[in-house]
């Protein structure tokens, strides 16, 4: 059985796939012996008939015909258990299947924007680990283990006579020639099918997100038209690869009704001239039937077996893609400096800079405002300070260690991060905080929250601190998200925190927490970096990073920096609101 699964494409060496498979070798095993001894018991039903047609009915005897019944009996009943058996262990092998990758498919599917960025289906490689074990825990397989003993029915279709061998034989030949046109016809469309259904799920997922945009200024119809118009092509090469499918698979079974009652009519012309005898009329009929059944399900699921191996060769190349990051020793928690060594950053899946050179350092205790005006690379550069984003050129260390020397899990724990767009998780206030740590301990959580000045907007939601904050945080308002998600940045107290635009949806309330929050990581030898357009962010820190074009522009202390940038005909226009509460978007 393993040997099989090359051939047929699915099972390519020194992958994780095939070392996953390969952990079912025992399994594998014990299906083809099951299915060995189900093809051998498969001969009852035709020995039967040849036993009542030639043996019993002449000599009329009713023990004899008890003693076939009660045998038959029993090997069938023997047939049905090892079936069972055999559908069960297919059904374990694509549990373990999954049990083996699931953890590592989720890894990379929240991976591959950071890498690919966010242009593909995102969902894909779960819906590829699905197909496939939804493949090996279905029918096909027991199609490609029944194949190989299609030359024993055909032996004894032989033994009956040649010519009923031969008849069977051609038989064979034709139906196995459709399962390689099969194979042939159906792999275009399927792989269409695949590349218009990622663009359908792309713009279904992207109206999703904006639906209150789309029905504000009456967009909705306009976009339901594009995706109609993807819906029509994916339909449309779905269609094509389900009628041949479907279109084969019943020429097949035509195909295997003319081939039966082909046996039938040689063995009634081979009884005429004496050459057979009325029971192998039958059991002829019924072996060439046998013979082909295999064919004929395997055509029948041609389809998923395409859909299994395109689903194979997308997830080997994603996980090699995406290999298991190698372990790293520990290193001591940061408490000394940040320093950027000419960074430059390009973000995933494209080639072009949007950061050039950036080169600064910070000592514990620091604070800095990186702002400039939009599109000037602040937030990239953000995403590249917490290691999201992997920097194209230069390094970003942290008390010397570059970030690529941390493990993922570890360096989470000392840097805080709230991204300009906030997303909360469904689940409890107090999860989200705690960034869903096992049994975190409520005394931190309450510290995080006190340190974001958000503990008592918490205490007078319906559960406190149980509340749940819904699907994306769709129960709490914009404001209340992003402050939460800034208590979830201030966890545990990290080194480094990053918030990019925190005040962007914050009353004068949340504006004044906001600032404490970011004297409080001063106060503590934190390192807190503001990416901002309004004033306000910036009022708690000591150095400030200009940025423009993608470049830096100026780096020093805050009031050194802005008297030198206010006098710049090109300074962003917030920078000239000196009142806490201006605000203007650059």
């Amino acid at each position: 059985m393993q040997r099989a699964f090359p051939r047929l494409g699915l099972l390519p060496q020194q992958s994780e796939l095939g070392a996953a498979l390969a952990a079912c070798r025992q399994a594998f095993i014990s299906v083809a012996v099951f299915s060995g001894m189900t093809n051998i018991l498969m001969l009852t039903g035709a020995i039967f008939m040849l036993e009542i047609y030639d043996r019993v009915l002449p000599s009329r005897s009713v023990p004899t015909l008890v003693g076939l019944s009660v045998l038959a009996v029993i090997l069938f009943l023997s047939m049905g258990v090892l079936d069972i058996i055999r559908g069960r262990i297919l059904v374990r092998i694509g549990a373990s299947l999954d049990e083996s990758l699931s953890a590592r498919v989720y890894e990379t599917l929240v991976r591959l924007p950071l890498k690919a960025g966010t242009h593909s289906d995102g969902l894909q490689p779960l819906r590829d680990l699905y197909s496939l074990r939804s493949f090996l825990s279905g029918m096909a397989p027991i199609a490609f283990c029944d194949l190989p003993w299609i030359p024993l029915y055909l032996a004894v279709c032989f033994a009956f006579h040649f010519w009923i061998g031969m008849t069977a034989l051609i038989g064979a030949a034709i139906l196995i020639g459709l399962t390689l046109l099969t194979e042939k016809l159906t792999h275009r469309p399927m792989m269409s099918t695949t590349r218009f259904g990622h663009a359908r799920n792309g713009l279904a997922e992207a109206s999703q997100r904006n639906a209150e945009a789309l029905t504000a200024m009456g967009m909705t119809s306009r976009i339901a038209a594009r995706w109609n118009d993807a819906n029509h092509k994916y339909m449309e090469s779905q269609r094509t690869a389900s009628d041949v499918s479907g279109g084969l698979g019943a020429i097949s079974k035509v195909l295997r009704m003319l081939l039966q009652s082909a046996v039938l009519a040689v063995g009634a012309y081979l009884v005429i001239y004496q050459q057979a005898t009325g029971g192998i009329i039958i059991a002829g009929s019924i072996l060439s039937a046998r013979a082909l059944a295999p064919v004929d399900l395997a055509i029948a699921n041609w389809k998923g077996f395409v859909a299994a191996r395109l689903a194979w060769a997308r997830l080997n190349k994603l996980l090699a893609a995406f290999p298991v990051a190698p372990d790293v020793m520990a290193l001591e928690a940061p408490a000394n400096a940040l320093s950027v060594e000419a960074v430059s950053v390009t973000p995933p899946g494209q080639q072009k800079l949007v950061a050039q050179d950036i080169s600064f350092i910070l000592q514990a205790g620091s604070g800095l405002g990186i702002i400039g005006p939009s599109a000037s690379g602040k937030s990239s550069l953000a995403r590249t300070l917490v290691g999201v984003w992997t920097p194209a050129r230069g390094k970003v260390r942290l008390d010397g260690a570059a970030l690529d020397q941390w493990n993922a899990e570890a360096l989470g724990a000392h840097i805080g991060y709230l991204p300009q767009d906030v997303e909360l998780i469904g689940g409890s206030v107090a999860q989200n905080i705690s960034r869903f740590e096992h049994d975190a301990p409520s005394e931190l959580i309450v510290a995080a929250a006190k340190s974001a000045g958000v503990h008592d907007m918490i205490v007078k939601l319906p559960e406190g601190y149980e509340t749940q904050v819904g699907d994306q945080g769709a129960s709490l308002s914009a404001g209340q998200s992003q402050r939460v998600a800034l208590a979830r940045a201030l966890y545990r107290d990290p080194f480094l925190v990053v918030l990019d635009e925190p005040n962007s949806n914050l009353d004068a309330e949340g504006d004044e927490a906001l600032g404490r929050a970011i004297f409080g990581v001063r106060e503590r030898n934190g390192i807190v970096i503001v990416v901002a357009h309004r004033p306000s962010a910036i009022a708690g820190v000591d150095f400030v990073l200009v940025m423009n074009q993608g470049r830096q522009q100026a780096f020093g202390p805050k009031d050194e920096v802005l008297s030198k940038v206010l006098q710049r005909p090109t300074l962003p226009r917030p920078l000239k609101v000196v009142p806490e509460t201006g605000s203007s978007a650059s």
